[in-house]
């Protein structure tokens, strides 16, 4: 089967899913291209060694990646950041008929919405159809970040998103809350399936500290508590300095970012301007450093804003955590919560209230290391055993097979 991924952001941009998926694709005999933008996210420059150019041609970890200009942005505009979902929409839309190889079927990741036009447009001149994959449920998600607040404007994108759905041959979405969102915009069950992202490779690897790095990265001798990922408005982090400043009578404890984002020099500006001492920004790193970071932690934090559709999502770094073997605190409500309690891979307090945070970290500062221990891994096994990668992409391989076959 031919298989063409369209995504927005790929690899080198931070996220290795859909790498994962592409390579796990290939090994099952299948033909995967990949039609990208240049990348950019999340800083919103161009990554070195790249340039914008009409097309650009590449071969990532044996898969034939096809780029294609954008507008690189990923700033507080909302009008740049408009033009880089639109610009990526309307170049893979023109270009991508012409420079992929025809496919049996599209496989397309979503956020952005944008991403819709193109998978509509192209699987039109193919006479294909498009299996479309909901990580992110929009409008809801420019409304919680305050990305679009106008009622009319989030009331278009939505109408947008309900057209889209009902062009998709399959959706697929990544927790059970974003299935109930969906039928209740009036798409069909059997319509929808429900799979789940996957941990990434390697991560559930046992790492030995690296004492060098933790003196190096200001992580010795202290009880961190590490934040990685994006660090944007969505996560909604004033709270965790807010914590820290009710802290400071535990000087061993300190907080730890590890990520870029749109609302990183905010942060590092509030924690200077305070004097909030007890807590460090590392900055980005790359992937395969991240299971030598995480072993340095004594806990991983996740945190959302108090949002109802942060209910219903399950935040990907959740899996990392688990599979991670570090014991979880789930500063959020809803689903992703629900994981880690049921796994007995953490606790969880309520987002947005920074003395509930304070609290947590206390009950983790006083709990023994041996029960910090099991909840790591407690959590890591649930990860082996219910998110593995080749069963998951098992599930997502069947619908693809059923959309190719599928008439349009």
């Amino acid at each position: 089967m031919k298989i063409l991924l369209l995504t927005q952001w790929y690899p080198p941009e931070p996220g290795v899913l859909l790498q994962e998926l592409a390579q796990t694709l290939q090994s099952k005999l299948h033909d995967v291209t990949v039609l990208t933008g240049f990348p950019n996210y999340p800083s919103g420059y161009l990554y070195r060694g790249y340039r914008l150019r009409l097309y650009q041609r590449e071969v990532l970890a044996g898969v034939p990646v096809i780029r294609v200009p954008l507008y690189p942005s990923h700033g507080l505009s909302r009008i740049k950041r408009v033009l880089n979902y639109i610009s990526f929409a309307v170049s893979s839309s023109i270009l991508g008929f012409w420079l992929a190889p025809r496919p049996d079927v599209i496989f397309v990741y979503h956020p952005p919405l944008t991403i819709g036009m193109p998978a509509w447009i192209l699987s039109r001149l193919w006479r294909i159809q498009f299996v479309y994959q909901i990580q992110d449920m929009w409008p809801e998600t420019l409304r919680a970040t305050g990305m679009i607040e106008n009622p009319f404007l989030l009331s278009s994108v939505g109408r947008f998103a309900r057209w889209i759905y009902a062009k998709a041959s399959l959706i697929l979405a990544i927790s059970p809350g974003f299935k109930k969102n969906l039928i209740d915009k009036g798409v069909s069950s059997e319509k929808v399936r429900v799979i789940s992202n996957w941990m990434e490779g390697g991560l559930t690897k046992s790492i030995t500290p690296d004492a060098k790095l933790a003196h190096d990265l200001g992580l010795a001798n202290r009880f961190n508590i590490l934040f990685a990922g994006n660090i944007g408005e969505a996560q909604g982090l004033e709270t965790v300095l807010e914590a820290a400043k009710l802290l400071k009578g535990h000087p061993g404890v300190q907080f730890v970012f590890v990520g870029d984002g749109t609302a990183l020099p905010r942060l590092e500006k509030r924690a200077v301007d305070q004097l909030i001492a007890n807590v460090r920004f590392l900055g980005r790193f790359p992937h395969n450093a991240m299971p030598g970071l995480y072993a340095l932690a004594d806990v991983l934090l996740v945190h959302l804003k108090d949002d109802p559709l942060f209910r219903i999502t399950i935040p990907h770094k959740i899996l990392n955590y688990m599979a991670s073997g570090k014991p979880i605190l789930a500063a959020l409500a809803g689903d992703g919560a629900n994981l880690v309690i049921e796994a007995g891979a953490g606790i969880s307090c309520p987002p947005g209230r920074p003395e509930a945070l304070a609290a947590a970290v206390r009950y983790f500062l006083a709990m023994p290391d041996d029960e910090r221990k099991a909840m790591g891994d407690r959590g890591r096994q649930t990860v082996r055993i219910q998110f593995s990668r080749e069963a998951l992409i098992d599930e997502i391989e069947k619908a693809l097979i059923q959309a190719s076959i599928s008439e349009c």
